[in-house]
């Protein structure tokens, strides 16, 4: 979908302001609410906005450790049987197949390095994951940035 810079514009008051309604946002834009809306409506439908649910942070509940997983899968088993299996797993936040020497990439929280451990044998307790290589996140400078694509895409 091609979006210009009133879309960027609606979606970056609605990321900076969380609880803002579409009457409050139409007129901060200067536009008629039901522009707003129709434009929201619109980026929902085709998937340009992907959710509105709260995006709730592992480390503010007792996750503050983070590690990126390579693995590599029972070829028997497919990439999507896997992902099932994984998915049986809280700790595992993300999977993506992958291109290059793993199957998978996994993005894992855990209570503390040795939790880590714990999820990491749940992972190939599923026995459709042969190998892991794990690296841990030391720290995070940013994620899930997604907005300055959106705003540089509708000024192209």
């Amino acid at each position: 979908m091609k979006v210009d810079e009133l879309d960027a514009r609606i979606v970056r008051l609605f990321t900076d302001e969380h609880r803002m309604n579409v009457l409050e946002a139409s007129r901060i834009l200067k536009v008629a609410r039901a522009t707003v809306q129709a434009r929201l409506d619109r980026m929902v439908a085709s998937g340009v906005i992907g959710q509105w649910a709260p995006h709730p942070e592992p480390r503010a509940f007792g996750f503050p450790v983070v590690a990126f997983c390579s693995l590599t899968i029972n070829q028997d088993s497919g990439h999507d049987a896997v992902a099932v299996a994984l998915a049986e797993i809280p700790e595992v936040l993300e999977v993506h197949t992958v291109s290059g020497d793993s199957d998978l990439m996994a993005r894992v929280a855990a209570r503390s390095n040795s939790d880590l451990q714990r999820v990491l044998d749940a992972v190939t307790a599923t026995r459709a994951v042969v190998r892991s290589s794990s690296v841990i996140v030391l720290n995070t400078h940013f994620e899930g940035r997604t907005l300055p694509l959106l705003e540089a895409a509708a000024r192209s």
